[in-house]
C-alpha cells in the first residue's frame, strides 16, 4: 500500500510535468515580420485538391532561430521558405473539397480492402481564432511559440484546368 507522503510527492510530479509541457508563447516575435496572408485555391481539375496557403513575409533571415511549425485554424503543418528579395515562409494546409475519392463500398469486405483510413485530425495544442496563427521555432535547442494576429485573406487562386495535349 502507497503511504500518503509517496501518494502526495507522486501527485506533486504530475503536476509539474503536465505544467512543464505546456507550450508558452513568447511576447514578441523573434523575426521581422512585414505581411501575414491566407490565400485560398482549388484545382481545376476534379479530384485535383484544395486548401490554404498561409504567406508570412519577414524582411530578413533570422539567424540564431529556425522557423519550424505554424498552427492555424485547427491544423498544423510544417513551415516552407521561399527565398526572394525578403524570405517567405509558407504553411500549406490541404482541405477536403475537391479531393480525389477512391472509396470502394461493397456488401464484401475483401472489395473494400484497399480503401485508406479516414484522417482524423490532431488537436492543436492552441485555442486561435480564424484570423490568427502560432509559429513554433527553435533556438539554442528549445522549441519556443509566438502568435501573429490579423491575419488577412487574399482572394483565392483558382487554378485552370491543364490544357488538352494534341498527339
Amino acid at each position: 500500500m502507497i503511504s500518503i507522503k509517496a501518494a502526495s510527492i507522486f501527485a506533486i510530479m504530475i503536476v509539474v510535468v503536465g505544467c512543464s509541457s505546456a507550450q508558452k508563447l513568447q511576447s514578441s516575435s523573434p523575426i521581422d515580420v512585414e505581411e501575414v496572408y491566407f490565400q485560398k485555391w482549388v484545382a481545376g481539375v476534379k479530384g485535383g485538391g484544395s486548401g490554404i496557403d498561409l504567406f508570412i513575409h519577414s524582411k530578413n533571415k533570422a539567424t540564431a532561430i529556425e522557423l519550424d511549425s505554424v498552427y492555424f485554424r485547427g491544423k498544423a503543418v510544417k513551415l516552407e521558405t521561399i527565398k526572394d528579395e525578403n524570405l517567405i515562409y509558407v504553411g500549406r494546409f490541404k482541405t477536403e473539397f475537391n479531393k480525389k475519392q477512391d472509396i470502394v463500398m461493397s456488401s464484401d469486405p475483401n472489395e473494400e480492402y484497399g480503401n485508406s483510413v479516414p484522417n482524423i485530425p490532431k488537436k492543436i495544442p492552441f485555442e486561435l481564432k480564424d484570423s490568427e496563427c502560432v509559429i513554433s521555432y527553435k533556438q539554442n535547442g528549445d522549441i519556443r511559440y509566438f502568435k501573429l494576429e490579423n491575419i488577412t485573406e487574399k482572394p483565392s487562386q483558382n487554378y485552370p484546368s491543364a490544357p488538352v495535349k494534341k498527339d
